[in-house]
């Protein structure tokens, strides 16, 4: 290696460290990594501050914003009860295990997972309580480890459902970015979901099927479920002027997000308004035209009878804190790729991996799985920076498919469902009291491995279509 290389190596192993330790906030560290570098004359500040101007930044800001709305408003709740009130879930253990996991993932495609989880576990955990209490009225309490089961499809419901977009985790956007500027390969919004979605829906299956198995009821109906959100329904009352303009403006957002993409499906990729949509209209723009109109459109009417707008800046929350850990892991990313550095490291990795003709499908399992046990024990936003550019750089030394690899790596960063300290997610619902270490530890690697192979296969099966 390069001395460059050599003195970012060193970078990267003490940032990594603290990754691992949270000795720092993990934000804080991946800003005092980008400015070690510039003090070790790795690169200039202009070189390595570049990721925190990246375009998907813009796509995170807005989308926060649009998340924000949204519970604001209360919309999320409206979704959760709807769901949860369905007569197919009545109040059979395994339909409502199921719905607590559709609910959770659907919201979590488009907001922030650690916020899905924090809020359906407060309905959750009312539902559990509902649900005990007229057990021991009946004299048919359920298992105590039914409510370990549903604690525990929380967590994992809000990271399988962040797969399900590009903007559904920050991980997703990480890999799309090193994918985009390494490999000069777009993935639209439409293509990611297309992907992302089969994944989602297998994995969810087989979340309700493991922890229906592993934490049964022990009964046949849960009573209390239906009259418990009957009731929560009821407080919700008519919808309002702010939740219409909230999904109004998401609306819209979501549509400028799928233009662009079928728009290349139609017309094809050389007519002029694929073009254009192409130059003028990124996902990032989109996100911040959605949330501009949250600041325009009509809200609820205040106490002393003014109309407000949707959103009000001072209730415009931003996670800068995922904000800014997402441009500091860019930059060392980018830096390893063009120093060298993940080139030496996938180089000294590549006797994993068979040569030849089973290239692509050992680079992709090997990406999935080095992924997928990084994450247990460092954020996924950390396990992504630090595997997607050294599984690209394998891809280059074996032949493999490269791009199919970094996005095994990307999806795989997100599972991590072993501990609490794998995800925010996990760590939520483990606050709860109600789920032993053990029983996350046991249903976590079960899903693990499920996960691995689900995406494993998955990715294969479109490194095989695009070939």
């Amino acid at each position: 290696m390069n001395p460059e290389a050599q003195t970012l190596a060193i970078i990267v192993a003490v940032v990594v460290a603290l990754w691992f330790t949270e000795a720092l906030p993990l934000a804080v560290t991946a800003l005092a990594g980008a400015a070690a570098c510039v003090l070790a004359g790795v690169a200039s500040a202009e070189e390595v501050f570049a990721p925190f101007a990246d375009p998907l930044i813009f796509l995170f800001i807005g989308s926060f914003l649009l998340a924000e709305a949204i519970r604001v408003h209360g919309i999320d709740r409206r979704l959760a009860y709807a769901v949860l009130s369905l007569p197919w879930v009545g109040e059979r253990p395994a339909r409502v295990l199921a719905a607590v996991a559709v609910v959770s993932m659907a919201i979590s495609a488009f907001m922030s997972n650690t916020v899905t989880a924090a809020m359906m576990l407060a309905i959750v955990a009312g539902m559990v309580g509902a649900i005990e209490e007229a057990g021991r009225r009946s004299g048919r309490p359920p298992s105590p480890a039914f409510a370990t089961g549903l604690f525990l499809c929380i967590a994992f419901a809000a990271s399988i459902g962040g797969l399900a977009t590009p903007i559904g985790t920050p991980t997703n956007l990480i890999g799309l970015k090193f994918i985009r500027d390494e490999l000069g390969v777009t993935v639209s919004f439409p293509g990611w979901s297309a992907v992302g979605l089969p994944v989602v829906a297998i994995l969810g299956a087989g979340c309700v099927v493991i922890l229906g198995k592993l934490f049964p009821a022990g009964v046949a109906r849960l009573e209390g479920v239906t009259a418990y959100v009957a009731g929560e329904r009821a407080r919700l009352g008519p919808w309002t002027t702010g939740q219409v303009s909230s999904v109004t403006a998401f609306a819209i957002t979501v549509v400028l997000w799928l233009v662009p993409g079928l728009l290349l499906v139609v017309v094809g990729p050389d007519h002029e308004a694929s073009r254009w949509c192409k130059a003028r209209l990124p996902e990032g723009v989109a996100a911040l035209v959605g949330a501009t109109l949250l600041f325009i459109l009509p809200g609820d009417r205040t106490a002393d009878g003014r109309r407000r707008r949707v959103l009000s800046w001072h209730e415009a929350r931003i996670d800068w804190d995922i904000v800014l850990l997402y441009g500091g892991g860019i930059a060392l990313g980018e830096l390893c790729l063009s120093k060298g550095l993940a080139a030496a490291v996938g180089a000294s990795l590549t006797g994993w991996v068979p040569q030849g003709a089973g290239a692509t499908a050992g680079l992709v399992a090997v990406a999935a799985l080095v992924a997928v046990v990084t994450s247990e024990f460092t954020s996924n936003v950390a396990s992504a920076t630090m595997v997607v550019p050294i599984v690209i750089a394998m891809g280059r030394e074996t032949g493999g498919d490269p791009a199919a690899a970094a996005l095994a790596a990307t999806a795989a960063a997100s599972l991590g469902f072993m501990m609490p300290v794998s995800s925010p997610c996990n760590a939520i619902v483990y606050g709860s009291g109600r789920i032993p270490l053990r029983a996350m530890m046991r249903a976590g690697v079960v899903l693990d491995i499920v996960g691995w192979g689900v995406i494993t296969a998955v990715m294969l099966a479109v490194a095989a279509l695009a070939g």
